[in-house]
Formats: C-alpha cells, structure tokens, sequence
C-alpha cells in the first residue's frame, strides 16, 4: 500500500529535526532533548519516563486482532496492513484530504475479555515519523488500554519508531478489555499478547446494540487530546456504555453529499453532526449544512439527530452567524415535526470558567476541553438515547 505524504500538521525528517542525528533515539525510549550540541536523555534522570515495562516475549500467547474471539470496532476495513475508517470503494468520490485521513485510525478499538494478570501489545505505525507540533505522540500515535471502563495504561511510542510495544498490569478476575487505536495517525499492525494461560473470552454487549456515529472537523478526530481515550467520544462511548465510529477528518469535513449518503447507510443508535470547523465559510455552511442533515433524515426518519456548533465561535467574526444558521436547521426540522433533533450550542462546549485553558492553540482542545465537551453533549445524547 502506498504511504501518502502528509501536509499541513504533519512533517517527515529533515536534516533539522532533533531525530536525524545519528542514533538519536538509541536506547533512550525518544525521550531527550537537546543541549548545545548534546543530546540529554531524561530517563537516565527520571524512570518514569521510560515507554513501558520490559517483558519477556515468551510470557504471552500472542494474537492478530483479527483472530477470534477479539472485536475490532470503529473501522471499516481492518485487512492485511490496511487498517482504514471508510471502505475503500468509497475513497475514490472524496476529497484528497479525507482519503489520507481515512487511514488514520481514531475512534477504532479492540475488544476481548481475559482473566489474565498482564496483557501486552505491539503495534506497528503507518507513518512512523509522522509528528504534530501541538499535539503528544501518545494521542496521535500512541494506544491506550481500559479495563472494565478504567484506564490502565498508554502503549507509548518513541519518535520514529515503527514498531513499539507495552504491557498492561492487571487485576484479578475476568475483565473486559478495550484497546483504543491512534487518533493522528495509522497501523499496519497490531498484536495483543495474554499472559501464558488466561483465558481469553468474546467482550460482554454494549448497552446499544448500534454505535453512535460522528462526523465532523479536526476536534472530532481527536486533535489535541493527549491519548486516545481523552477524546470526546471516549469519554461518552464509556459514560454510555456505547459504540463509538469516529468520522472527524481534521480539515476536509466540508458535508459533502457523498459522506451524507454514506453515513446514512450506517447502523447506529444516534448521529452528532459537528462539521461546523471545516466549513471554509458561512455560504460554505449554508448550502451544506441543511442539505446534509436532509439525507440523513430522508433515510433514517427516526434517528437521534444532535447538532453542535464549534467551540472557539468568539474567536470568528462569522462565529454568531454560523450558529444561528445551524441553529435554523435543528428549527426547521422541529417546525416539521421532527422529534428527533438535539442542538448543542458550541459556546457551552468549555464551561462557564477558563475557556482559555480548554485548548493547546486557541482551536484544538486539551484534555479539559474534551472533557467539558462531553459533559456539555452527554445530557443530549443521554435524552436522545432515552438513558
């Protein structure tokens, strides 16, 4: 498969990147810095930031994620080294930029249930020495692992690593596990390792037999939670109990009727609409936006519909007009009778207190940003999925 080359947020080496310098990740797990012309690694100094606990191969039975009884979720094509969030025959009618971001793989988990005490993974990156400079590798490019709902730990990878690997301690007794892939950037591989022994079993049900679906900008695909799991949507698929299929695509969201039609064909149990950032401009939003929702509708009369306006809308002098306009398509929907339809107002999105902190840029949120996110969307997803 051929690697596209990245634009805008991402960028290959180049003789000034710290890690063109010869063995500059040697044995210090990408954790330096550097000091006039030496590199300082800080694990030398601080343990704690070494990228994970050292185990022996031979203590786990090892498994393809595509093997029973494991569950891949959030993905549409998990085959050989491809790993995509749209099926392929649907790439060649979207933009360019939707096409790359397809192969990122935010929202797709693993799931299995096992009694075992460790659980290993490795991965393999589809862009090793793709970096962000606003956003940590352990959200674009790394993986998290939750027990039973909980966080248990971060598969950290060093800065160009293609392969990189972690283990998970564990505790006793039967747990279901779920494995949340890279949010900024793709797989070609992943390997799940149980301790020799254990007994690995299919995941209980979701709550909802359909996952919620969400289409929508850069915020929606992740950018710049500081792992997988902070995002948005993890913090509601685990709050409810729900599926998750993460369609944000980071600048090329624009409502196109080839996605409105694609989406409409999905199973889910409900539909957030949050393409309001790529928009390229009020007309943009206005001869999209309704269109869109009315595909959606036409196909699927009675599913939860909820809208959400972008959070930073005071940093846009457009930003009240964009709202309103959103605004006027959930009205129009409930003037027809439409039932169905929620509406988030995007200036609720960081809280009352400290917007300013909710981001790493202005834009993109942090951690706290998407957590008051979820906070300002759960009630309407909860009413909408009479929870």
């Amino acid at each position: 498969m051929k690697r596209a080359a990245f634009a805008g947020h991402f960028a290959l080496r180049t003789q000034n990147r710290i890690d063109s310098a010869p063995g500059a990740c040697d044995n210090n797990n990408g954790n330096y810095s550097v000091q006039g012309n030496e590199r300082m690694d800080i694990t030398k100094i601080d343990p704690n930031f070494l990228k994970g606990t050292v185990f022996s191969e031979k203590e786990f039975t090892w498994y393809d994620l595509r093997s029973e009884p494991f569950e891949v979720r959030g993905l549409a094509v998990c085959e050989g080294e491809r790993f995509l969030r749209l099926p392929e025959e649907l790439l060649p009618r979207v933009s360019e930029g939707v096409q790359v971001l397809a192969h990122h793989t935010a929202g797709g988990h693993v799931r299995f249930r096992t009694d075992a005490l460790r659980v290993a993974v490795r991965a393999s990156s589809l862009y090793p020495d793709s970096i962000m400079n606003h956003m940590a590798l352990t959200g674009s490019k790394g993986l998290d692992i939750y027990a039973d709902g909980e966080y248990c730990a971060t598969i950290r990878p060093g800065i160009t690593d293609e392969w990189f690997e972690g283990v998970c301690e564990l505790k006793a007794g039967v747990k279901d596990i779920e494995i949340n892939m890279p949010l900024y950037n793709g797989l070609t591989r992943l390997l799940i390792g149980i301790s020799a022994g254990a007994n690995v079993l299919a995941p209980r049900p979701y709550r909802f037999n359909e996952p919620v679906v969400y289409y929508g900008s850069s915020i929606t695909q992740g950018g710049c939670a500081s792992r997988p799991g902070n995002c948005y949507q993890g913090f509601l698929s685990r709050w409810l109990d729900a599926d998750q299929v993460n369609l944000g695509f980071s600048g090329s969201a624009k409502g196109e009727a080839e996605m409105a039609e694609y989406i409409a064909g999905l199973p889910m149990c409900a539909f957030v609409f949050d393409y309001d950032h790529n928009a390229p401009d009020v007309e943009h939003l206005r001869r999209t936006h309704e269109p869109f929702f009315k595909i959606i509708r036409r196909a699927r009369p009675e599913l939860p519909v909820i809208f959400v306006t972008k959070p930073d809308g005071n940093r846009d002098p457009h930003g009240e007009e964009r709202r309103e306009l959103i605004y006027a398509t959930y009205e129009h929907a409930r003037e027809n009778g439409d039932a169905h339809v929620w509406f988030v107002d995007g200036r609720t999105l960081f809280g009352e207190h400290d917007h300013e902190d909710c981001t790493v840029d202005g834009c993109h949120p942090n951690d706290l940003g998407f957590y008051r996110m979820a906070q300002a969307i759960y009630p309407a997803l909860k009413q909408a999925l009479s929870v």
